[in-house]
């Protein structure tokens, strides 16, 4: 129903998915124009960076585009409007995931994605079938565990009632940092984000083996491989967590 609904003003489909494209890529502007002073950050060329950024921006603009909008469902719960979906014959997350689907969010995966097709032509890497493989497999896996993470966060708010922004803050402040080398950041923060809320592996560990550099935790090179087993992972747990907060759910009585 969205997406006959966008698609009623193609005209304006195509400039809020381009609009969107544009604005996203403003971080990868901030980036180029660091490198017009700077000829490496924390070890690593533009086009490394730029392997980051891009599978990292691709990976969120799908989870995103498909579960997005589950940041709001704490809006649901606190009017009372959750009631009317719980009474249909269809998965209450499915639903919160598609209410105001935004198909102008491709605009982030295709910029993502052009960013990332700029960087494997420009890196000097020698390319094996696996590396080759990795690529998509790491866009993918990345996404599954940024849709994990919203699906968590969702949950969440059935405590919290309305933590939107503390979903956020794991999920595009996530990305935000993806985006860098994990060279510039504390061994501290890298444990965190690989052990605890393991976001590392949406990028930094398949992209450090793609560049044949080293993780700066010393962890194995076969831990590359291991994010989409690393997604099903934290998917157990965040649907078990939404399952709860589903029971666990009192309505307004409005």
């Amino acid at each position: 129903m969205w997406v006959r609904s966008t698609m009623a003003y193609r005209t304006s489909f195509f400039l809020s998915t381009f609009g969107n494209a544009a604005i996203t890529l403003l971080d990868f502007v901030a980036i180029w124009i660091m490198f017009s002073h700077v000829d490496v950050l924390g070890g690593f060329t533009l086009p490394e960076i730029a392997l980051l950024y891009g599978s990292s921006s691709a990976s969120l603009g799908l989870a995103d585009l498909l579960l997005g909008n589950t940041d709001r469902i704490g809006v649901r719960i606190r009017d009372g409007s959750l009631d009317t979906m719980l009474v249909r014959p269809v998965p209450v997350l499915a639903q919160v995931a598609a209410d105001r689907f935004a198909l102008r969010r491709v605009g982030r995966i295709g910029q993502g994605l052009a960013v990332l097709v700029w960087a494997v032509s420009q890196l000097d890497v020698e390319w094996t079938a696996g590396k080759v493989l990795l690529v998509p497999v790491m866009v993918l896996a990345g996404a599954a565990i940024f849709g994990a993470v919203m699906v968590a966060g969702a949950a969440f708010q059935f405590v919290a009632g309305d933590a939107a922004e503390v979903q956020n803050s794991f999920t595009y402040g996530g990305n935000t940092m993806l985006q860098y080398p994990p060279t510039v950041f504390a061994k501290d923060l890298l444990r965190g984000v690989t052990f605890i809320v393991p976001l590392a592996f949406v990028n930094w560990l398949p992209a450090l083996y793609v560049l044949g550099r080293p993780y700066p935790l010393g962890l194995p090179g076969w831990v590359a491989f291991v994010s989409p087993l690393v997604a099903v992972a934290v998917f157990v747990p965040a649907s078990l967590a939404w399952r709860a907060g589903l029971r666990s759910y009192r309505s307004t009585g409005s």
